[in-house]
């Protein structure tokens, strides 16, 4: 031990440091929501890209898939936002993501645009449906809407805030 002989001290003033950085942290809380969305919209692009690229019967899956802020799972400094379908709207959107086994004939009644499963006319022969995934391919862009957050959030921080 030195007894503090070889030791110094030093006062430096904090103040202003210490103000950036509360004003960065309110910044920074205003700036979650935007910085969510932008990644949003990216994974919402790509699903809605991915949508198209499926065969055309109504339409309905494509008028389905939404983007929207979740108040229950958002908080102070951050957000999230829900990217998927509306099961309401496209009641078949899961057979097409995840793929099913077909027992019965459908038809499709191109006046009122729908598709009837007729339980009483069973298939012969049970037929496996193939996944045709839509949502989840969008994961492969996780880092592109990583990056759009990253890119939001700086420009308003830039925008409000400043260097120090």
């Amino acid at each position: 031990m030195s007894g503090g002989r070889n030791s110094f001290g030093i006062t430096v003033d904090t103040s202003g440091l210490e103000a950036w950085l509360q004003q960065l942290g309110d910044e920074a809380e205003a700036a979650a929501r935007p910085a969510a969305q932008a990644a949003a919209q990216v994974l919402y692009d790509e699903v809605k890209r991915n949508v198209a690229s499926l065969k055309k019967h109504t339409g309905n899956l494509e008028r389905s898939i939404y983007q929207a802020f979740s108040r229950d799972n958002s908080g102070t400094g951050f957000a999230t936002y829900h990217v998927s379908w509306n099961a309401r709207k496209a009641p078949h959107g899961h057979l097409v993501e995840y793929g099913h086994l077909q027992r019965y004939e459908i038809t499709y009644d191109p006046q009122t645009r729908r598709f009837t499963t007729h339980k009483d006319r069973p298939l012969a022969a049970p037929r496996q449906v193939a996944a045709r995934p839509f949502v989840r391919p969008a994961q492969a862009k996780f880092s592109q809407a990583m990056e759009a957050a990253k890119a939001e959030l700086w420009k308003r921080l830039d925008a409000k805030i400043g260097k120090p």
